[in-house]
């Protein structure tokens, strides 16, 4: 008998137990029993950040037939392909799905029933899925598998790399094999500068959130009327933003231009700026017009091998850069000549032969693209992307004009086929992921760019281009702002404590010499993991014992199976000790995809899944035991 801990229940734990699963028939003999022990405190499959019970408000920013939990034909990996159903085609027939089980919840259960596959789900509506993903997972292992839930925070992981693992819950200790932390988005300790921040409003009785988790976040201390500075325009952004709002009675009625909010009373006048000083752009509405791109083309693994041959460190910018923006000029400029030929004055087969011979950089493709694609709209211009605000200086009250401007004529283009364009660089955008995992195992990126160029720019630029929400929240920001609730402070915002005054002060050089003075500050964005202020206790003893390495704040494991790398041991990778996730230096962000895009999680899973069960089929030492009241135990 052995026994595998997996600490971390949510879907990068259902992954790696689905891909243990599927392996499980070749790399695990009859002979060999394996006990499976997962611990987390929230419900399996969906785990803290999907879990049930958070509000109705909050929505994926995927569509439902783009998310799914399982390897498809696209899949690069060495264990087998077990294809299974996206969420808009679990919902459409879940019945038909084995382990088929009601969702207990009559308004998720009329949500799934009705869910289009271009509707943007509820998280709730996730929830479910993951639940019946994790239950399939279960129901798939050998009956020499079994599986024992325990709804428990693990404290701490010790033992020798030769020996046991000593898992302590807070009721028990668990004897392990071999263990694994699929941790999921995790938190850390505030930095210097938000525990000043905290500090401020704790003297002046002012109102101060820190980085969360938005399903997590208590907003009961920001008053009606209060004047809000909310620091941040992605994803989280939007989340507060519809609790601050339709979470205290609000409203949106159709209107003659699009939406109308009717407020409750009960807002905050909402100030909010941030770096680029614009929200993120919305998920496009539709599908592609013409054929799919063929994918990849100039960032494939012959490129990167050419580029990882050169001496020296490297830089992801200086480097990688030029063949990652021509990959997704391919994806936006194939669609664009395929689907809307009246719009080009070139044959595609010229411009892609012209293409092809030309560095990103050159003048010579810039001319290319003003010859062949006369409207300066159908052209890619990251640069332009990137800073939308850059140079302008407004009023207060003509930025707010400025910003309806720029967020309406958002919208209505992610909402129009007729710049299909736009979803074809998207997917040439989520194609680059392909190959990210083998330049981050190469380990030849100098420390600044990981952490300032793949970290910093390129993980907020990704972000801003194809992590956006769907189209209807930024009409529903839109009529907000009409309704003035929510007033635009412009890029580069910076926030700073008044002592005098008692109050947050944003400026921002789009509305030079206008401060906005507020008694209550958000920083709306997600918690940034770093290692040396993990929330997690696993981690934090981990670290403090000198048995994790660090690399721009997140966990050092090997590539692609994880191995945590051991200081104790020289750096190596521990023989016992496995972590999978965006805690780590893997950055497999994701622990779903979109279907036929090859993730790379779902390839990081099947790695580890094979190298433990290699482990565990030559092991016959520990057994796990915890109290029986901190367990669940289902049996296949």
């Amino acid at each position: 008998m052995s026994t595998l801990a997996i600490i971390g229940a949510g879907p990068r734990g259902t992954g790696l137990l689905e891909r243990i699963a599927a392996n499980a028939a070749e790399l695990l003999p009859p002979d060999r029993p394996l006990e499976i022990h997962l611990v987390d405190p929230y419900p399996p499959g969906a785990g803290r950040i999907w879990r049930h019970d958070q509000s109705p408000l909050l929505r994926m920013n995927s569509m439902a037939e783009d998310v799914t939990m399982f390897t498809d034909a696209s899949s690069t990996i060495e264990g087998p392909v077990r294809p299974g159903p996206s969420l808009a085609e679990w919902a459409a027939r879940a019945e038909e799905f084995a382990p088929y089980q009601p969702v207990a919840d009559p308004a998720v259960r009329a949500e799934l029933r009705s869910l289009a596959p271009t509707d943007f789900p509820t998280r709730r509506a996730q929830s479910a899925y993951l639940d019946w993903v994790f239950r399939r997972a279960v129901a798939e292992l050998p009956p020499h598998v079994t599986v024992t839930v325990h709804r428990d925070t693990a404290q701490s992981v010790g033992g020798p790399p030769d020996g046991a693992q000593l898992v302590q819950l807070s009721d028990g200790v668990l004897i392990a094999d071999q263990v694994v932390l699929t941790l999921g988005h995790l938190g850390s300790s505030p930095d210097p500068g938000q525990r000043e921040l905290a500090g401020f409003a704790a003297r002046h009785g002012r109102f101060h959130l820190p980085p969360a988790f938005s399903s997590d976040a208590d907003l009961s201390g920001v008053a009606p009327g209060e004047h809000l500075i909310l620091r941040g325009f992605g994803l989280a952004f939007v989340d507060l933003l519809a609790m601050l709002t339709e979470g205290r009675g609000g409203r949106f009625v159709p209107a003659p231009d699009g939406l109308a909010y009717l407020p409750s009373g009960r807002e905050p006048v909402i100030h909010v700026g941030s770096r680029r000083g614009v929200p993120y752009h919305s998920k496009t509405g539709y599908r592609l017009q013409g054929p799919p791109a063929p994918l990849p083309r100039y960032f494939d693994a012959a490129a990167v091998d050419r580029v990882l041959a050169r001496p020296g460190p490297l830089e992801l910018r200086r480097d990688f850069w030029p063949l990652m923006a021509k990959e997704i000029g391919f994806g936006h400029y194939h669609e664009l000549f395929h689907a809307h030929r009246e719009r080009v004055r070139l044959p595609w087969t010229d411009f892609l032969d012209r293409y092809d011979r030309l560095d990103w950089y050159a003048p010579e493709l810039t001319a290319l693209v003003e010859q062949a694609v006369p409207d300066p709209a159908d052209r890619l211009d990251f640069e332009a992307l990137d800073h939308p605000l850059t140079g302008l200086r407004l009023t207060p009250d003509g930025l707010q004009q400025h910003l309806r401007d720029h967020i309406r004529t958002d919208a209505d283009r992610r909402a129009d086929p007729a710049h299909s364009a736009d979803l074809g660089a998207f997917l040439a955008l989520l194609s680059l992921f392909g190959q990210l995992p083998r330049i981050m195992a190469a380990d030849r990126l100098t420390a600044r760019s990981a952490a300032t160029e793949l970290d910093g720019w390129w993980s907020g630029f990704f972000n801003f281009l194809a992590s956006g929400p769907p189209g209807f929240r930024l009409r529903q920001l839109l009529a907000l702002s009409e309704a003035g609730i929510v007033r635009f402070l412009g890029a580069d915002l910076r926030v700073a404590p008044d002592e005098r005054t008692g109050t947050f002060v944003a400026t921002s050089p789009t509305t030079p010499g206008h401060p906005v003075h507020a008694t209550a500050l958000i920083e709306g964005y997600l918690p940034k993991h770093v290692l040396s202020r993990t929330e997690n206790p696993v981690l934090r003893t981990l670290a403090l014992g000198g048995e994790l390495l660090e690399e721009a704040g997140l966990l050092t494991v090997s590539l692609p199976d994880g191995r945590l790398l051991d200081p104790t041991l020289d750096n190596t990778p521990h023989p016992r000790r496995t972590a999978l996730g965006p805690h780590t230096n893997g950055r497999a962000y994701t622990a779903f995809a979109r279907p036929r895009t090859n993730a790379p999680g779902f390839r990081q899973n099947d790695a580890a899944a094979r190298s433990l069960l290699t482990e565990l089929a030559l092991t016959t030492g520990a057994r796990g035991t915890a109290t029986p009241t901190s367990e669940k135990v289902i049996r296949t």
